[in-house]
């Protein structure tokens, strides 16, 4: 009888050593998979949310400008409407709503990005140009649509 109860006890501790113990590692597949997503989700939408005036920017092949700052756009519609960032603005205003947008950051270390629609006319571009850097605002961009491709079309 000794024998048949040694055995059995030896074969629940055989058991025992033998069950799978919990997991301590947190499976991070999931979390890949959402960061991912998001990812995607801000990648597509964040030039979208940049400014909200609709307009259709001439075709160049200029490379993409780099600043340390968030600029502040003016946006000039196919009328020849300015706006600052969302709000239209009238042209005598121009310089100080640039400013009020700018907050503390001083007229020279500013980059001012004017998005002018392809239909625009030259005027408007030019006059708002003019006006900016006569209020001091040197850093001047002309925001234009990358074309890939498009070197030696020629319309006629």
């Amino acid at each position: 009888m000794a024998m048949g109860g040694g055995g059995g006890q030896g074969h629940v501790r055989g058991r025992r050593r033998a069950r799978k113990r919990p997991l301590s590692e947190i499976n991070v597949t999931p979390l890949v998979d959402v960061m991912l997503v998001l990812l995607i989700i801000f990648m597509i939408s964040a030039p979208l949310l940049t400014v909200g005036v609709p307009v259709e920017l001439p075709k160049t092949e200029a490379s993409a400008v780099e600043t340390n700052k968030p600029p502040v756009t003016v946006s000039i519609d196919q009328d020849g409407a300015i706006f600052v960032q969302r709000d239209e603005t009238a042209y005598d205003a121009l310089n100080e709503r640039v400013g009020e947008a700018a907050g503390d950051t001083d007229r020279e270390d500013l980059s001012v990005f004017v998005r002018a629609d392809g239909r625009a006319p030259y005027q408007a571009v030019a006059r708002v140009m003019a006006r900016l850097s006569a209020g001091g605002f040197t850093k001047l961009n002309l925001i234009t649509d990358t074309a890939a491709g498009t070197s030696g079309d020629a319309e006629g």
